[in-house]
């Protein structure tokens, strides 16, 4: 399957719809690989069999991480900001539309580039983690769009606000944050109704 490094920000990335008009994205985010992890768990294969697509929200780390998920599905990814480390990853951009349809899908790590970074590390370290900041944050990012796909902060959200998808399946990797652990997500989206479910999964046994 090919891995496809977009180029430009917010580029769009077109996926074709099927004649049930439905489409199943995989979504992954914070693989940390190989710095908190060797490698992807192997339920993570399984639990993504059969998408039409697979969503990395960003801090992939090694690149090779790419080629692995284009094993399940054509692979699109934005970059974290731990991923300058590998110069395969500069060619990532920090945001992108997914198109299935006329249903838009926004997705960025949610770290806003270097000084957003540092910015909500100061939030973090002072006043701790809200997601009110990631909604505000990705709402401002996108307009037009029936969801929005982030990583970065480790915490899972599967929630709907003013009629906006706001997703993060959390980490790939063993987490600290999520009682559940380890996590990738689905969307199931349906071009013709313009609507986009999601669905965290564990990755613990089932």
């Amino acid at each position: 399957m090919p891995v496809c490094f977009l180029l430009k920000p917010q580029h769009i990335y077109q996926l074709s719809v099927r004649d049930s008009g439905v489409a199943r994205l995989g979504v992954v985010a914070d693989t940390h690989i190989p710095d908190r992890m060797k490698a992807l768990p192997p339920r993570l294969f399984d639990v993504l069999d059969g998408v039409d697509l697979v969503l990395h929200a960003g801090d992939i780390s090694h690149p090779h991480v790419l080629d692995e998920l284009a094993r399940i599905a054509p692979v699109v990814a934005v970059q974290g900001n731990r991923d300058f480390r590998y110069r395969a990853n500069w060619r990532l951009p920090l945001q992108m539309i997914v198109q299935v349809g006329d249903v838009r899908i926004g997705m960025a790590h949610g770290h806003g580039g270097l000084a957003g970074y540092i910015g909500e590390k100061l939030m973090y370290y002072t006043v701790g983690y809200y997601f009110s900041r990631y909604e505000k944050r990705m709402l401002n990012w996108f307009n037009n769009v029936q969801a929005l796909v982030f990583g970065h902060s480790h915490h899972p959200v599967n929630e709907v606000r003013d009629g906006v998808l706001l997703f993060n399946p959390g980490s790939a990797g063993p987490d600290y944050k999520a009682k559940h652990g380890a996590a990738v997500g689905v969307l199931t989206v349906d071009a013709t109704a313009r609507s986009v479910r999601g669905q965290i999964i564990p990755l613990s046994s089932p």
